[in-house]
Order: C-alpha cells, then structure tokens, then sequence
C-alpha cells in the first residue's frame, strides 16, 4: 500500500530560498498562514499586502495575488481591495515597527470601521529589517540601536499592547494574540488564524492576530536563547489568549505559557 503523506508543503506557499535570517520565526508565521488559506480553500481568490520591514518579499513566499504598501499603510491598501472586490480573501502581513509605528492611525481607523479584512501582525519588539532600533513593542530595558542603555519608558514611554488597544474599540472584530516560540504555541497561533480567516470568509468581521515573534540577529542572542528571551521577557507582558470577538462566543483557551 502508498505510504500516507502527513506532512507537506502547503500549495499556498512557493518554493524560494529564504531571506530571513537563522532563527527568525517569520517563515513559521507564513507556512501557518498559507495551510489556512489551503484548508479553508481560499488560497486562489486571496491578495495579500506586503508591507515594508522584514516581510517586504512576503509575496516572493506565497502563491497568491499580492500588492505592495508604503510603510504603514498596508491596512488602507487592503481596504481599497475589499471594498473594489468584496468576493476576494484580503489580508495584510506586517510588522511592529510598520503597524504600531507609522501606521498606527491606519490600523486603528481600519479596525473602527470594521473592514472585513484580516491582519496578521508580527511582534518582534524591534525594528528589524532597517537596522534594530527601538519599536513601539520594544521591552522596558531592552536594547536597541537607538537606545543603547536600554527602553527608558521614562523617555520612550511603555511598550503598546496593539491587542488590547484595538480590543477597546466598539466596532465589532475578532482581535488575538499568539505565539510561535515553540511547537504547541504554533499550533495554538494556527487556530487562532484560522478563526481570523474563517471570519472573513463568512463576511462576518474586521479580524487582527497579533504573533509574538523572535529577532535573534538584532537581539542580539542565538536562535534558542531568542526562544526563551521571547517566553521570558514578552509574554508576561504580551499576554497570549482571544482579546475580543465579534459575537461574543466562548473565548479560545489559553495558550501554555501565556503570561499574565
């Protein structure tokens, strides 16, 4: 009898060389991303936003449509999309200095008008692709190339929790947070953008997974220590767990290791 496959590459992902660097969890956030979209069967009527910062090639790793955006405004993008052709998948792909930095303003209105489209939001607490320095997610103490010492929050203020910032808004959404930092956490991030895209499929709601995710070339630290820097440092911080849905149904559980 044919061997059973039980692992395989999602047809939603192509078959480049990375770019990212060793350890960076990026390509972990992706291969989720595109088995959702397989298994959902939306990966043929699905346009993803690129946005400036680590993911700028994003659409080099999926077999989707995909647009490029000025940095910060892939969620305006996204919204044009959506509105223009409300039958495709539209989701944005960006990171903290791109969402919680220069588009704050874009993300906050995109929410409070409840498009109905999807953003997977990469936390990394840094900037990463323009050289390491201080991001809005950036850990009080934690060094940066534009702080040195350390996130002085008396000079910088403290890290913004997206999550819950976007959860306070009235208009209805799905709103979570996840983690890739290890195996089970993976899975648990999988489910959560699976409810994201199921969301959005069913016409139901604006939708943001924010994905706590590790830098370990501009953290300065190997791959496996990145690991426990992120389960340490972030996730008493970064809380993981369903912040707000749309219906308010049962809350997904949370995570191993969630944090406070």
């Amino acid at each position: 009898m044919p061997e059973a496959v039980v692992f395989s590459k999602p047809t939603a992902l192509t078959e480049v060389a990375t770019h990212y660097c060793p350890g960076c969890t990026h390509g972990v956030i992706h291969r989720l991303v595109a088995e959702v979209l397989d298994e959902l069967e939306l990966t043929q009527r699905t346009v993803g936003i690129a946005p400036v910062g680590c993911a700028v090639l994003a659409y080099n790793y999926f077999a989707t449509d995909f647009h490029e955006a000025s940095h910060g405004r892939a969620p305006a993008v996204a919204t044009g999309i959506k509105r223009a052709r409300p039958d495709l998948i539209v989701f944005s792909y960006q990171g903290d200095g791109d969402l919680a930095s220069i588009g704050m303003s874009e993300i906050v209105h995109c929410a409070n008008r409840g498009e109905k489209v999807t953003v997977i939001f990469v936390n990394n607490a840094i900037y990463g692709m323009t050289g390491g320095q201080m991001a809005p997610t950036t850990m009080p103490g934690q060094m940066a190339t534009t702080c040195p010492f350390g996130r002085d929050v008396e000079q910088a203020g403290y890290p913004i929790r997206i999550a819950e910032l976007i959860s306070t808004l009235r208009t209805p959404a799905f709103v979570a947070r996840a983690s890739v930092h290890s195996p089970l956490h993976a899975v648990h991030a999988k489910e959560m953008i699976r409810r994201a895209f199921r969301y959005q499929k069913e016409g139901t709601c604006f939708s943001l997974v924010e994905v706590l995710s590790t830098c370990p070339t501009n953290w300065g630290v190997p791959p496996v220590e990145a690991l426990a820097w992120l389960e340490q440092h972030m996730l008493p911080y970064y809380p993981l767990g369903v912040f707000k849905t749309p219906h308010g149904e049962d809350r997904a559980p949370r995570p191993l290791g969630g944090g406070a």
